[in-house]
């Protein structure tokens, strides 16, 4: 029971360390993680590098994937993409082997004094951070250390050596067993990583040989995809085949090097690291993970379409989505990317209430119930959408954001409103179309040139203000602002006009007051229209 409390414990704080790490190195590079993904291109080897740059700075293969599986649920890379990624993110994820197998325990104590001073006495948001990643290095290493005391007694159970050493057995049942504990294992923990420490510490002590470990590593590497796969559900089809290449090609891999390659990586890395079990641990990690995608790479494209052999694209994905298409929970582990996430939908959402205005005035003037009806069901779609982004803000918020990052989640509230408030009034526009197509009522030449006039200067002001948000462009911003003026005027001018036409009797009453009701809403479409854009005003002022 001591051996296990103490192993427990040593674990706890070696994911704790880890963890610190991670976040510290995530915090230190987070609004650089966003232009790191965006580097992604079609090039395979690039996709693998960013994989494992990613990786490494937050300290789990597993995170790494889940991410993916994000992007590619959100539409951020394609499979092909995706695949590349998750290869890379294997061999990012033995950094933590190599560190580990370091014997650095002597000096962790001192770390972790140096970090938590630094983090004390600084008031430097990113000087803390480099602290944070001193502290979880040492605390990593206590942690090794805890396991490795804990784990000292195992080596007078006899019948402990020879269950370790039956797994680097040559017969398939054996490596089959070893290649399963460290597939349970690490399923169980969530963590390959974990896994790794473990067997670290064990070979430290010399209970477990490079050929009773290796076999074992297998497994830990199938046995990380269990996380991707338990995170693709819910999400769409195409990141269900992401976790699905994941687990085919660490399965591949482990069957290619077990027949093939465990005695040649076994060699080499005894060759490397004679007297160190530790060392030949880690280096096989690392080698395994590197032969694989090396070998496995040149087929990605073949990977993507026995993905969607075995996950077939249904008739839903065919059809055109509308509504919500960026937002996914796991990208508010980087912040960061989940900022650049919810803008993108807040500018899917403004495109479809352009739609939805420009539809509504075409079923005025074409006299379209069809249209206005159309008008109806992107309004449901937009309230959802404005509601699902204004919940994902509040997620958000609860996150690590720095100042400037709060500020701007902070104005983004704003802007959904304004957005969703155009949608409101397109939908009325779309009201007073049916009213007037089913009452039949005539409007003069005159009216109608003078509310095409209208609703040209309005759409253009709000056309041009999501353009503004899309592009930060501060001089669109600033027409838009000006063009305010220019519609209350003109909202003025067509009341005063058309009320003389009324008593000119060149317009029926009923027309008279849908004329005035409409020039209303268009007017205050340009309200909208230029508070979204003295966001973006405001937002460049501050950022």
């Amino acid at each position: 029971m001591e051996i296990f409390f103490g192993l427990i414990g040593g674990l706890g704080l070696f994911l704790y360390g880890m963890t610190i790490m991670g976040d510290g190195l995530e915090k230190s590079a987070g609004d650089k993680m966003k232009k790191i993904i965006e580097v992604l291109t079609n090039n395979r080897i690039m996709a693998v590098i960013v994989g494992a740059l990613v990786t490494m700075i937050i300290q789990s293969s597993s995170a790494t994937t889940v991410m993916v599986v994000g992007f590619v649920n959100a539409g951020i890379m394609n499979l092909t993409q995706a695949t590349g990624v998750i290869m890379g993110a294997n061999i990012g994820t033995t950094i933590t082997a190599q560190i580990a197998s370091l014997k650095l325990s002597y000096i962790a104590p001192v770390v972790v004094g140096i970090g938590v001073g630094i983090w004390l006495f600084s008031n430097n948001k990113k000087t803390k951070n480099v602290a944070e990643i001193f502290i979880g290095f040492g605390i990593l290493f206590i942690g090794m250390d805890f396991m490795k005391d804990a784990v000292k007694p195992l080596r007078e159970y006899a019948g402990f050596k020879e269950m370790l050493l039956s797994f680097g057995n040559p017969t398939f049942t054996d490596s089959l067993m070893a290649i399963f504990t460290g597939f349970l294992i690490t399923a169980v923990v969530q963590s390959s990583s974990a896994t790794t420490g473990i067997l670290i510490a064990l070979a430290s002590e010399g209970l477990l040989p490079i050929e009773a470990s290796l076999p074992i590593i297998f497994g830990t590497n199938i046995g990380t995809c269990v996380t991707a796969m338990l995170s693709s559900i819910g999400a769409n089809r195409t990141a269900k085949r992401a976790a699905f290449i994941h687990f085919t090609f660490n399965v591949v891999g482990t069957l290619l090097f077990m027949i093939f390659f465990k005695d040649i990586t076994i060699t080499i890395v005894k060759h490397f690291s004679p007297e160190n079990a530790a060392r030949q641990l880690a280096n096989a990690h690392t080698l395994f993970n590197i032969g694989n995608t090396l070998l496995l790479l040149p087929f990605a494209t073949i990977w993507v379409k026995l993905a969607n052999k075995v996950i077939p694209i249904n008739d839903s994905e065919k059809r055109e989505k509308r509504g919500g298409k960026y937002l996914d929970d796991r990208m508010l582990e980087t912040p960061s990317i989940a900022i650049g996430q919810v803008i993108k939908e807040i500018l899917n959402m403004g495109d479809l209430v352009l739609e939805s205005y420009r539809t509504s005035m075409k079923a005025f003037f074409e006299k379209s119930e069809k249209l206005a009806n159309e008008t109806f069901k992107m309004e449901k779609i937009i309230n959802t959408m404005e509601r699902e982004i204004a919940e994902y803000l509040v997620k958000l918020s609860s996150t690590n954001l720095s100042g400037k990052q709060h500020e701007l989640v902070d104005g983004l509230f704003n802007t959904i409103n304004d957005i969703e408030r155009v949608g409101d009034h397109a939908d009325n526009l779309a009201e007073l179309a049916i009213f007037a197509s089913e009452r039949k009522l005539v409007f003069s030449k005159g009216a109608i040139e003078e509310l095409k006039l209208m609703h040209n200067r309005v759409m253009k002001s709000y056309d041009q203000a999501i353009l503004s948000l899309k592009t930060g462009d501060m001089n669109m911003a600033r027409k838009v602002v000006e063009r305010e003026g220019e519609i209350d005027h003109m909202e003025k001018s067509l009341r005063t006009s058309h009320i003389a036409r009324l008593n000119k009797q060149e317009c029926s009453a009923g027309a008279g007051i849908i004329f005035l009701d409409i020039i209303s809403n268009l007017e205050r479409i340009g309200d909208h229209a230029t508070k979204i854009a003295f966001s973006v005003i405001d937002a460049s002022d501050k950022f």
